[in-house]
Protein backbone atom coordinates (compact mmCIF):
# COMPACT_ATOMS: atom_id res chain seq x y z
CA UNK A 1 0.00 0.00 0.00
CA UNK A 2 1.09 3.32 -0.79
CA UNK A 3 1.72 5.55 2.16
CA UNK A 4 0.01 8.59 1.77
CA UNK A 5 1.91 12.09 1.61
CA UNK A 6 1.33 14.11 5.16
CA UNK A 7 -0.60 17.38 4.25
CA UNK A 8 2.11 19.97 6.04
CA UNK A 9 -0.54 22.23 6.94
CA UNK A 10 -2.59 19.30 8.79
CA UNK A 11 -1.68 19.24 12.87
CA UNK A 12 -0.80 16.36 14.22
CA UNK A 13 -3.90 14.11 16.00
CA UNK A 14 -1.66 14.87 18.86
CA UNK A 15 -1.99 18.77 18.63
CA UNK A 16 -6.05 18.68 18.00
CA UNK A 17 -6.80 16.63 20.86
CA UNK A 18 -4.78 18.67 23.43
CA UNK A 19 -6.51 21.62 21.68
CA UNK A 20 -9.94 20.28 21.35
CA UNK A 21 -11.49 21.19 24.64
CA UNK A 22 -9.58 24.48 24.43
CA UNK A 23 -11.48 25.23 21.19
CA UNK A 24 -14.66 24.35 22.56
CA UNK A 25 -14.65 27.18 25.51
CA UNK A 26 -12.84 29.74 22.97
CA UNK A 27 -16.01 29.65 20.54
CA UNK A 28 -17.28 32.54 22.09
CA UNK A 29 -14.76 33.69 24.17
CA UNK A 30 -12.99 36.91 24.33
CA UNK A 31 -9.64 35.87 27.25
CA UNK A 32 -6.52 36.10 26.09
CA UNK A 33 -5.70 33.31 29.39
CA UNK A 34 -5.49 30.44 26.66
CA UNK A 35 -2.87 32.19 24.48
CA UNK A 36 -0.14 31.89 26.83
CA UNK A 37 0.17 28.65 26.00
CA UNK A 38 0.61 28.45 22.60
CA UNK A 39 2.82 28.88 20.26
CA UNK A 40 4.16 32.02 18.83
CA UNK A 41 1.11 33.72 20.83
CA UNK A 42 3.33 32.92 24.05
CA UNK A 43 6.43 34.93 23.02
CA UNK A 44 5.43 38.16 24.65
CA UNK A 45 2.41 38.38 27.40
CA UNK A 46 0.10 41.19 25.95
CA UNK A 47 -3.01 41.40 27.77
CA UNK A 48 -4.91 43.59 25.53
CA UNK A 49 -6.81 41.02 23.42
CA UNK A 50 -9.12 38.36 23.18
CA UNK A 51 -8.74 34.42 22.55
CA UNK A 52 -6.61 32.85 19.45
CA UNK A 53 -8.08 29.82 19.19
CA UNK A 54 -11.40 31.77 18.67
CA UNK A 55 -9.88 33.60 16.34
CA UNK A 56 -8.43 30.40 14.76
CA UNK A 57 -11.59 28.70 14.86
CA UNK A 58 -13.64 32.07 13.68
CA UNK A 59 -11.35 31.72 10.33
CA UNK A 60 -11.95 28.17 10.02
CA UNK A 61 -15.71 28.60 9.69
CA UNK A 62 -14.95 31.79 7.10
CA UNK A 63 -13.28 29.19 5.06
CA UNK A 64 -15.37 26.95 4.78
CA UNK A 65 -18.26 28.94 4.31
CA UNK A 66 -16.95 31.76 1.88
CA UNK A 67 -17.16 30.37 -1.73
CA UNK A 68 -14.31 33.09 -2.52
CA UNK A 69 -11.36 33.86 -0.78
CA UNK A 70 -10.60 34.94 2.92
CA UNK A 71 -9.36 38.25 3.64
CA UNK A 72 -9.01 39.24 6.81
CA UNK A 73 -8.40 42.55 8.45
CA UNK A 74 -7.79 43.87 12.29
CA UNK A 75 -7.62 47.34 12.36
CA UNK A 76 -6.47 47.25 15.53
CA UNK A 77 -3.76 44.60 15.38
CA UNK A 78 -2.35 44.72 18.92
CA UNK A 79 0.26 41.84 19.15
CA UNK A 80 -0.57 39.60 16.00
CA UNK A 81 -2.78 37.52 17.39
CA UNK A 82 -5.40 37.59 14.05
CA UNK A 83 -2.45 37.29 11.80
CA UNK A 84 -0.60 34.73 13.37
CA UNK A 85 -3.48 32.40 13.06
CA UNK A 86 -4.36 33.68 9.44
CA UNK A 87 -0.91 32.86 8.15
CA UNK A 88 -1.62 29.57 10.41
CA UNK A 89 -4.42 28.93 8.01
CA UNK A 90 -3.06 30.42 5.05
CA UNK A 91 -5.16 32.91 4.22
CA UNK A 92 -3.81 36.62 3.53
CA UNK A 93 -4.57 39.64 6.25
CA UNK A 94 -3.89 42.36 7.06
CA UNK A 95 -2.96 44.41 10.33
CA UNK A 96 -3.18 47.95 11.34
CA UNK A 97 -1.48 49.12 14.60
CA UNK A 98 -1.13 52.45 15.88
CA UNK A 99 0.85 51.78 19.47
CA UNK A 100 5.00 51.72 18.15
CA UNK A 101 6.01 49.16 20.57
CA UNK A 102 3.13 46.86 19.87
CA UNK A 103 3.08 47.27 16.62
CA UNK A 104 6.80 46.03 16.69
CA UNK A 105 5.59 42.65 18.66
CA UNK A 106 2.71 41.81 15.96
CA UNK A 107 6.35 42.49 13.30
CA UNK A 108 8.39 40.55 14.98
CA UNK A 109 5.67 37.33 15.68
CA UNK A 110 4.69 37.02 12.12
CA UNK A 111 8.21 37.44 10.44
CA UNK A 112 8.65 34.82 8.46
CA UNK A 113 12.29 35.43 7.31
CA UNK A 114 13.88 33.42 9.84
CA UNK A 115 14.34 29.54 11.10
CA UNK A 116 14.87 27.78 14.01
CA UNK A 117 19.13 27.07 13.15
CA UNK A 118 19.34 30.76 12.14
CA UNK A 119 17.68 32.06 15.78
CA UNK A 120 20.27 29.42 17.71
CA UNK A 121 23.01 30.88 15.76
CA UNK A 122 21.98 34.17 16.96
CA UNK A 123 21.06 33.67 20.50
CA UNK A 124 24.31 31.80 21.06
CA UNK A 125 26.39 34.41 19.41
CA UNK A 126 24.28 37.32 21.94
CA UNK A 127 24.57 35.67 25.18
CA UNK A 128 28.64 34.90 24.14
CA UNK A 129 28.77 38.54 23.06
CA UNK A 130 27.17 39.35 26.52
CA UNK A 131 29.18 37.87 29.32
CA UNK A 132 32.00 39.86 27.43
CA UNK A 133 30.58 43.04 27.79
CA UNK A 134 30.76 45.52 30.91
CA UNK A 135 27.59 46.90 32.45
CA UNK A 136 26.81 50.29 32.40
CA UNK A 137 23.77 50.61 35.02
CA UNK A 138 24.25 54.81 34.54
CA UNK A 139 22.69 54.82 30.85
CA UNK A 140 19.59 54.12 32.53
CA UNK A 141 16.67 56.23 33.63
CA UNK A 142 15.27 56.54 36.96
CA UNK A 143 12.55 53.75 36.58
CA UNK A 144 14.35 51.42 34.92
CA UNK A 145 16.86 51.61 38.06
CA UNK A 146 13.81 51.65 40.55
CA UNK A 147 12.59 48.48 39.39
CA UNK A 148 15.91 46.18 38.91
CA UNK A 149 18.75 45.44 41.54
CA UNK A 150 21.96 46.52 40.68
CA UNK A 151 23.11 43.04 39.81
CA UNK A 152 20.25 42.31 37.73
CA UNK A 153 19.95 45.34 35.93
CA UNK A 154 23.93 44.62 35.05
CA UNK A 155 22.82 41.51 33.15
CA UNK A 156 19.98 42.79 31.34
CA UNK A 157 22.30 45.77 30.34
CA UNK A 158 25.06 43.36 29.26
CA UNK A 159 22.29 41.92 26.66
CA UNK A 160 21.10 44.60 25.58
CA UNK A 161 24.82 45.91 24.25
CA UNK A 162 25.17 42.59 22.96
CA UNK A 163 21.53 42.98 21.33
CA UNK A 164 22.82 46.13 20.07
CA UNK A 165 26.05 44.91 18.65
CA UNK A 166 24.73 42.29 16.30
CA UNK A 167 23.98 43.16 13.04
CA UNK A 168 20.13 44.05 12.09
CA UNK A 169 18.36 41.26 10.87
CA UNK A 170 14.73 39.54 11.47
CA UNK A 171 16.69 37.50 13.95
CA UNK A 172 17.52 40.98 15.52
CA UNK A 173 13.89 41.31 15.86
CA UNK A 174 13.38 38.39 17.46
CA UNK A 175 15.87 39.14 20.02
CA UNK A 176 14.53 42.20 20.13
CA UNK A 177 11.37 40.73 21.30
CA UNK A 178 12.56 38.05 23.49
CA UNK A 179 14.59 40.40 25.56
CA UNK A 180 11.61 42.69 26.02
CA UNK A 181 9.78 39.36 27.23
CA UNK A 182 11.79 38.77 30.25
CA UNK A 183 12.10 41.86 31.99
CA UNK A 184 9.08 41.72 34.09
CA UNK A 185 9.67 38.08 35.37
CA UNK A 186 13.28 39.46 36.33
CA UNK A 187 12.39 42.24 38.51
CA UNK A 188 11.25 41.58 42.00
CA UNK A 189 8.98 44.98 42.08
CA UNK A 190 4.92 44.09 41.62
CA UNK A 191 5.01 45.10 37.71
CA UNK A 192 1.82 43.86 36.46
CA UNK A 193 1.06 43.25 32.71
CA UNK A 194 -0.21 46.45 32.78
CA UNK A 195 0.32 48.80 35.42
CA UNK A 196 4.84 49.53 35.22
CA UNK A 197 4.96 48.91 38.97
CA UNK A 198 2.76 48.19 41.79
CA UNK A 199 3.11 50.13 44.71
CA UNK A 200 4.36 48.28 48.37
CA UNK A 201 4.42 45.28 45.95
CA UNK A 202 7.00 42.47 45.38
CA UNK A 203 7.85 39.44 43.96
CA UNK A 204 9.25 36.55 46.20
CA UNK A 205 11.07 35.17 42.97
CA UNK A 206 12.32 36.45 39.97
CA UNK A 207 14.35 35.25 36.94
CA UNK A 208 17.96 35.54 36.40
CA UNK A 209 18.53 37.57 32.91
CA UNK A 210 20.71 35.35 31.47
CA UNK A 211 18.96 32.44 32.28
CA UNK A 212 15.23 33.74 31.40
CA UNK A 213 16.73 34.86 28.09
CA UNK A 214 18.39 31.03 27.48
CA UNK A 215 14.61 29.57 28.06
CA UNK A 216 12.90 32.57 25.81
CA UNK A 217 15.02 31.89 22.96
CA UNK A 218 14.40 27.86 23.76
CA UNK A 219 10.94 28.40 23.14
CA UNK A 220 10.92 30.57 20.01
CA UNK A 221 13.09 28.31 18.43
CA UNK A 222 10.94 25.59 19.03
CA UNK A 223 7.70 27.34 17.75
CA UNK A 224 9.87 28.03 14.49
CA UNK A 225 10.86 24.84 14.16
CA UNK A 226 7.07 23.62 14.92
CA UNK A 227 5.38 26.10 12.63
CA UNK A 228 3.40 25.02 9.53
CA UNK A 229 5.40 25.36 6.33
CA UNK A 230 3.80 27.66 3.56
CA UNK A 231 3.80 30.99 2.37
CA UNK A 232 3.75 34.17 4.98
CA UNK A 233 0.33 36.10 3.82
CA UNK A 234 0.37 38.37 6.64
CA UNK A 235 1.27 42.17 6.90
CA UNK A 236 1.70 44.20 9.62
CA UNK A 237 0.86 48.01 8.91
CA UNK A 238 2.07 50.57 11.37
CA UNK A 239 -1.01 53.04 11.11
CA UNK A 240 -4.41 54.20 11.74
CA UNK A 241 -7.32 52.46 12.09
CA UNK A 242 -9.42 56.12 11.42
CA UNK A 243 -7.55 56.33 7.86
CA UNK A 244 -6.13 53.00 6.78
CA UNK A 245 -4.70 54.39 3.72
CA UNK A 246 -2.95 51.26 2.95
CA UNK A 247 -4.99 49.02 3.18
CA UNK A 248 -7.07 48.43 -0.85
CA UNK A 249 -10.71 49.55 -1.24
CA UNK A 250 -13.63 46.69 -0.88
CA UNK A 251 -10.30 44.23 0.09
CA UNK A 252 -11.30 42.28 3.47
CA UNK A 253 -13.93 39.77 3.43
CA UNK A 254 -13.81 39.10 7.12
CA UNK A 255 -12.96 41.77 9.69
CA UNK A 256 -11.81 40.16 13.46
CA UNK A 257 -10.77 42.99 15.80
CA UNK A 258 -10.87 44.11 19.50
CA UNK A 259 -10.78 47.83 19.76
CA UNK A 260 -9.23 49.94 23.09
CA UNK A 261 -12.15 50.21 25.59
CA UNK A 262 -13.54 53.42 26.56
CA UNK A 263 -12.51 52.81 30.39
CA UNK A 264 -9.79 54.92 30.83
CA UNK A 265 -6.98 52.60 30.53
CA UNK A 266 -3.50 54.04 29.09
CA UNK A 267 -2.49 51.94 26.69
CA UNK A 268 0.43 54.62 26.15
CA UNK A 269 1.63 54.10 30.12
CA UNK A 270 1.20 49.83 29.42
CA UNK A 271 4.56 49.63 27.80
CA UNK A 272 6.41 52.19 29.28
CA UNK A 273 8.53 50.05 31.63
CA UNK A 274 9.95 48.24 28.25
CA UNK A 275 10.34 51.31 25.56
CA UNK A 276 12.31 52.93 28.54
CA UNK A 277 14.16 50.24 28.72
CA UNK A 278 15.49 50.27 25.30
CA UNK A 279 15.54 54.16 24.87
CA UNK A 280 12.69 54.89 22.94
CA UNK A 281 11.73 57.27 25.51
CA UNK A 282 13.19 59.04 28.37
CA UNK A 283 10.03 59.54 31.16
CA UNK A 284 6.58 59.62 31.40
CA UNK A 285 6.12 62.84 29.69
CA UNK A 286 7.56 61.38 26.51
CA UNK A 287 4.56 59.11 26.07
CA UNK A 288 1.69 62.03 24.51
CA UNK A 289 3.84 62.38 21.41
CA UNK A 290 6.13 58.84 20.81
CA UNK A 291 2.30 57.01 21.42
CA UNK A 292 -0.45 58.59 22.79
CA UNK A 293 -0.78 60.75 19.88
CA UNK A 294 -1.32 57.54 17.62
CA UNK A 295 -4.27 56.43 19.40
CA UNK A 296 -7.73 56.27 19.46
CA UNK A 297 -8.99 58.57 22.30
CA UNK A 298 -10.05 55.90 24.75
CA UNK A 299 -8.27 57.51 28.20
CA UNK A 300 -8.69 60.91 29.85
CA UNK A 301 -4.68 61.30 29.63
CA UNK A 302 -5.32 61.68 26.08
CA UNK A 303 -7.77 64.66 25.85
CA UNK A 304 -6.54 66.92 28.45
CA UNK A 305 -6.12 69.73 25.54
CA UNK A 306 -9.41 69.58 24.18
CA UNK A 307 -11.33 69.57 26.98
CA UNK A 308 -13.09 72.72 25.84
CA UNK A 309 -13.81 71.69 22.47
CA UNK A 310 -15.80 68.62 23.72
CA UNK A 311 -19.37 70.46 22.71
CA UNK A 312 -18.08 70.77 19.23
CA UNK A 313 -16.69 67.09 19.53
CA UNK A 314 -20.23 66.12 20.21
CA UNK A 315 -21.79 68.51 17.32
CA UNK A 316 -19.46 66.48 14.77
CA UNK A 317 -21.78 64.96 12.22
CA UNK A 318 -20.51 61.60 12.30
CA UNK A 319 -22.35 61.31 15.80
CA UNK A 320 -25.52 61.83 14.31
CA UNK A 321 -26.52 58.75 14.57
CA UNK A 322 -26.54 58.50 18.42
CA UNK A 323 -27.07 62.32 19.00
CA UNK A 324 -29.74 62.01 21.60
CA UNK A 325 -28.10 59.62 23.63
CA UNK A 326 -24.42 60.56 23.85
CA UNK A 327 -25.82 64.34 24.73
CA UNK A 328 -27.60 62.54 27.78
CA UNK A 329 -24.76 60.97 28.88
CA UNK A 330 -22.02 63.65 28.42
CA UNK A 331 -23.98 65.70 30.46
CA UNK A 332 -24.27 63.24 33.46
CA UNK A 333 -20.60 63.02 33.17
CA UNK A 334 -20.02 66.41 33.36
CA UNK A 335 -22.18 66.96 36.18
CA UNK A 336 -20.66 63.59 38.03
CA UNK A 337 -16.93 64.91 37.74
CA UNK A 338 -17.75 67.55 40.18
CA UNK A 339 -18.99 65.27 42.21
CA UNK A 340 -15.76 62.97 42.52
CA UNK A 341 -12.12 64.07 43.89
CA UNK A 342 -10.78 63.31 40.56
CA UNK A 343 -13.21 65.55 38.54
CA UNK A 344 -11.72 63.28 35.49
CA UNK A 345 -13.03 64.39 32.03
CA UNK A 346 -14.80 61.45 31.17
CA UNK A 347 -17.27 63.51 29.19
CA UNK A 348 -14.92 64.55 26.74
CA UNK A 349 -13.14 61.28 26.36
CA UNK A 350 -16.30 59.78 25.43
CA UNK A 351 -17.39 62.30 22.74
CA UNK A 352 -13.70 62.06 21.47
CA UNK A 353 -13.95 58.28 21.64
CA UNK A 354 -17.47 57.94 19.51
CA UNK A 355 -16.41 60.31 17.42
CA UNK A 356 -12.89 58.20 16.32
CA UNK A 357 -14.84 55.37 16.31
CA UNK A 358 -17.17 56.28 13.76
CA UNK A 359 -14.11 57.00 11.50
CA UNK A 360 -13.22 54.11 11.99
CA UNK A 361 -16.48 52.52 11.04
CA UNK A 362 -16.57 54.60 7.87
CA UNK A 363 -13.25 53.34 6.74
CA UNK A 364 -13.89 50.14 7.35
CA UNK A 365 -17.09 50.18 5.16
CA UNK A 366 -14.38 51.11 2.73
CA UNK A 367 -12.10 48.28 2.60
CA UNK A 368 -14.23 45.90 3.02
CA UNK A 369 -15.89 43.99 0.34
CA UNK A 370 -20.02 44.24 -0.33
CA UNK A 371 -20.89 40.92 1.69
CA UNK A 372 -18.04 41.57 4.21
CA UNK A 373 -18.76 40.73 7.93
CA UNK A 374 -16.75 41.81 10.97
CA UNK A 375 -16.88 41.29 14.40
CA UNK A 376 -15.63 43.32 16.96
CA UNK A 377 -14.85 42.17 20.37
CA UNK A 378 -15.79 44.76 22.55
CA UNK A 379 -17.11 45.85 26.61
CA UNK A 380 -19.45 48.32 27.64
CA UNK A 381 -18.57 50.96 30.40
CA UNK A 382 -19.57 53.13 33.12
CA UNK A 383 -17.57 55.85 33.78
CA UNK A 384 -18.50 57.90 37.33
CA UNK A 385 -20.98 54.91 37.37
CA UNK A 386 -23.12 56.41 34.18
CA UNK A 387 -23.39 53.51 31.63
CA UNK A 388 -22.21 53.96 28.53
CA UNK A 389 -23.97 51.39 26.27
CA UNK A 390 -20.94 50.73 23.55
CA UNK A 391 -21.89 47.74 21.43
CA UNK A 392 -25.63 49.51 20.74
CA UNK A 393 -23.83 52.70 19.64
CA UNK A 394 -20.75 50.93 17.62
CA UNK A 395 -23.63 49.22 16.29
CA UNK A 396 -25.45 51.73 14.71
CA UNK A 397 -22.65 54.11 13.84
CA UNK A 398 -21.41 50.45 11.61
CA UNK A 399 -24.98 51.47 9.97
CA UNK A 400 -24.97 54.56 9.22
CA UNK A 401 -21.84 53.99 7.67
CA UNK A 402 -23.21 51.65 5.34
CA UNK A 403 -23.03 48.51 6.67
CA UNK A 404 -26.24 46.67 7.00
CA UNK A 405 -26.72 45.36 10.27
CA UNK A 406 -25.19 44.33 13.45
CA UNK A 407 -26.50 41.95 16.25
CA UNK A 408 -24.46 41.28 19.76
CA UNK A 409 -23.51 38.08 21.77
CA UNK A 410 -22.42 38.57 25.01
CA UNK A 411 -20.08 36.43 26.33
CA UNK A 412 -19.15 37.24 29.88
CA UNK A 413 -20.62 39.65 32.51
CA UNK A 414 -17.89 42.04 34.14
CA UNK A 415 -17.76 44.29 37.19
CA UNK A 416 -20.24 42.01 39.31
CA UNK A 417 -17.94 40.79 42.10
CA UNK A 418 -18.99 44.68 43.88
CA UNK A 419 -17.55 44.09 47.63
CA UNK A 420 -15.67 46.95 48.08
CA UNK A 421 -15.86 48.50 45.18
CA UNK A 422 -17.29 52.05 44.35
CA UNK A 423 -18.88 52.05 40.75
CA UNK A 424 -21.61 48.76 41.15
CA UNK A 425 -22.75 49.08 37.40
CA UNK A 426 -23.44 45.78 35.82
CA UNK A 427 -20.99 44.99 32.68
CA UNK A 428 -20.81 42.74 29.64
CA UNK A 429 -18.38 41.73 27.01
CA UNK A 430 -18.81 40.10 23.85
CA UNK A 431 -19.15 39.94 20.12
CA UNK A 432 -20.61 42.49 18.04
CA UNK A 433 -21.27 41.08 14.81
CA UNK A 434 -21.87 43.40 11.76
CA UNK A 435 -22.95 42.44 8.17
CA UNK A 436 -22.06 44.57 4.87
Amino acid sequence: MTKKAKNPFQRSLFEEEEDSHLLSSSKTSSTFADNLSLPIHRWFRYSAGFSALWARETIRTAIAEQKSEVRILDPFAGSGTVLVEADRAQVPSFGVESHPFVARLARAKTANTTNADKFKAYTTEILARAEKNKPNLESHSVLTRKCFPDEILANLDQLRSAWRQVENTTEKELGWLALASILRQCSPVGTANWQYVLPKKTKAKTSNPFEAFKTKAKQICFDLAERPVGAHKSSLIRGDARSMLEVPDEWATLVITSPPYPNNFDYADATRLEMTFFGEIEGWGCLQDAVRKYLVRSCTQHISPIVSTTSEIVRSPELDPIRKEIEAVIDALEKARHEHGGKKNYHTMIAAYFLDMAKVWKDLRRVTSPHARVCFVVGDSAPYSVYVPVDVWMGRLAVASGFRSFSFLKTRDRNIKWKNRKHRVPLHEGQLWVKG
